[in-house]
């Protein structure tokens, strides 16, 4: 028996509608405003990455972002330190400019999660544009720009109240402190200091006990028992603090709810990659932006015994390919939504691998490549040279490589711009629109100056010269590198931006576009342009300057104390700890959540 014509022409008309509706998700234009993820590593070094010339360490998912996309390779962080480098990623604009930098060397980043330091209320991130233009706004992973203003639970600087819908992640971050096995890190070297302090006020009562014993004079009990308690107030003055880092700092939260406290360390990885996923599920049906903030590769390098032993690098590398199996399986999740082609993937470091740490003969930081320096040195080189790897289908070309200089501010105005916002104009907004770079439009950055602090002290700035793409780089200040002739600061763990550093001048001069390891010292000598540069350079510092205006440090001595009365707890003060994530995967389907991501664990890379 015949078909009916009109059974057929349905049947076709479905099946063209099912077609052409898989081109509109194949197939896009640069009009239409695409999903965004940002994923940002914690502490890597440029030189970690096989497509920046790497060849002991595997990232085969990276490498494709690369190969599928438009690989920089001179972008560079504001800041050769977490805080404030993330501050300007969020903001587009200096740290200084926000409070977000720090006038001391002891805490150059935020060091308690119960300080009253963090990005201000006034700042507008890059979250807080796209969520005014309908896009849903998650954030996993660190956060790390402070939580509480004058109360325990009032949450002023939370990712919520800075622009993220969702939050789940550690609103302060990932240190040595938050494993108990490991050497703690937070204020190590002052830690010692103060046992030594303690012991040598702890002497003192029992010193003022022999002449009272043996009858050679006699000394009041009053006398003794208050050095006694004025020894005990004085341990407990900073014991209450430094000795309760990991219940105090390592914490898990879910928006505003205290998930596990401390966090259990050997999960969060799993529990931050099935939060990803899962919000590319939960929103992919209309434009999202989803920020994954690793905490790869930040020591104490937590890493799984499926990756323990793969690398050639030892445990760090162990932890790089962790990480990138990690950003695998966020790709995989676009691919198999369909939503490869409608999404702008971006990844990059908040700074250089750090050098200092070790663990006897073995490096525990990352590795910078060819530059010079790494985390917490200033403008060396090495500290704020970042991957920067930009992949969107359909309108970047793949396979792209942009050596022009470029900045991690430069993501606020971008994502402003592809996804149809509005810049602020009350304030000055110092990153770029990178789009007509990325796509071709024009073959120089926008940057003809950048400027790169030691908190609040500028220690060196850079011209673009763009009539001959020449890239200028002038040192006035570097940090004392110990023991003598070292390449970081081994002696102190963290190199200093006031103090113990080395005033220059004349100023160092290097020329980076032919010169990026800066091992050639160029002067008067051997430059016939020294003075010029350094006079232009100088003027436009001088111009920078003027466009600063004073504003709050959020870095200031009350500001980073830790203070209990702000302290996140998950139950009744001093009691804090809890652990709501175990409630939560004994569901089933959680638990099934959570096991598929550990089977994929079981076989990654054993081919």
């Amino acid at each position: 028996m015949k078909q009916p014509i009109y059974t057929w022409t349905c049947r076709l008309s479905v099946c063209l509608c099912c077609w052409l509706g898989g081109l509109s998700a194949a197939f896009v234009t640069r009009n239409s405003r695409p999903n965004i993820v940002l994923l940002m590593a914690d502490d890597l070094g440029v030189g970690d990455l096989c497509c920046y010339d790497n060849n002991t360490v595997s990232t085969p998912n990276i490498d494709r972002l690369a190969s599928e996309g438009v690989r920089l390779t001179q972008h560079l962080a504001a800041a050769s330190v977490g805080t404030p480098s993330r501050a300007a990623f969020l903001t587009g604009r200096y740290p200084i400019r926000s409070g977000m930098a720090s006038p001391f060397n002891l805490n150059r980043a935020l060091t308690w999660l119960g300080g009253s330091g963090g990005l201000p209320t006034n700042e507008t991130t890059f979250a807080k544009v796209l969520q005014h233009r309908g896009y849903r706004t998650g954030l996993i992973g660190k956060w790390h720009q402070g939580l509480s203003c004058a109360s325990r639970d009032d949450h002023c600087y939370h990712p919520l109240n800075h622009g993220f819908d969702y939050f789940y992640g550690l609103p302060f971050g990932l240190i040595s402190d938050c494993q108990t096995s490991k050497t703690p890190e937070l204020h190590r070297w002052l830690r010692v200091k103060l046992w030594i302090s303690t012991a040598a006020l702890s002497l003192v009562p029992l010193l003022l006990l022999i002449p009272k014993f043996t009858r050679w004079f006699s000394v009041p009990w009053k006398v003794i028992v208050t050095f006694a308690l004025l020894a005990f107030l004085f341990f407990l003055s900073w014991y209450s603090s430094y000795g309760f880092t990991r219940r105090w700092n390592c914490v898990l939260m879910r928006n505003h709810e205290i998930i596990q406290q401390p966090m259990r360390e050997d999960q969060v990885a799993s529990l931050m990659l099935k939060e990803a996923l899962a919000f590319i599920d939960r929103y992919k049906r209309s434009p999202f932006l989803l920020f994954v903030s690793f905490l790869h590769v930040h020591t104490p390098l937590i890493t799984k015994d499926k990756f323990v032993g793969h690398s050639k690098y030892g445990l760090y590398g162990d932890n790089v390919e962790e990480m990138d199996w990690m950003v695998g399986r966020i790709l995989e999740t676009l691919d198999r939504e369909r939503l490869a082609n409608h999404t702008l993937v971006y990844f990059t470091s908040d700074n250089g691998g750090r050098l200092e740490v070790q663990e006897g003969e073995v490096q525990l930081g990352g590795f910078n490549g060819v530059y010079k320096g790494g985390k917490g040195m200033g403008g060396w080189e090495g500290g704020i040279r970042v991957p920067g790897i930009f992949r969107w289908p359909t309108v970047l070309e793949a396979g792209k490589v942009i050596d022009e200089p470029t900045s991690l501010m430069d993501i606020y105005p971008t994502l402003s711009y592809i996804g149809g916002g509005i810049l602020p104009q009350d304030r000055v907004i110092d990153g770029r629109n990178l789009m007509p770079l990325l796509e071709g439009r024009v073959s120089h950055s926008e940057h003809e100056f950048l400027f790169h602090y030691c908190g609040v002290y500028l220690h060196t700035a850079r011209w673009h010269q763009k009539d001959c793409a020449t890239v200028w780089k002038v040192h006035f200040v570097t940090p004392k590198f110990s023991p003598d002739g070292a390449g970081a600061c081994y002696g102190s763990g963290m190199c200093s931006c006031s103090g113990d550093v080395t005033y220059h001048d004349p100023p160092l001069l290097f020329d980076i576009s032919r010169d990026p390891s800066e091992a050639r010292l160029l002067n008067p000598d051997n430059e016939a342009l020294f003075d010029l540069v350094v006079k232009k350079i100088e003027a436009a510092i001088k111009e920078h300057r003027r466009t600063l205006t004073p504003v709050p440090q959020q870095f200031s001595v009350f500001n980073t104390i830790w203070k209990p009365w702000l302290q996140p707890c998950c139950g009744t003060f001093p009691f804090c700890g809890c652990n709501k994530e175990d409630d939560i995967l004994s569901t089933a389907c959680h638990v099934q959540e959570l096991n598929e991501v550990n089977m994929d664990l079981d076989t990654v890379y054993l081919e």
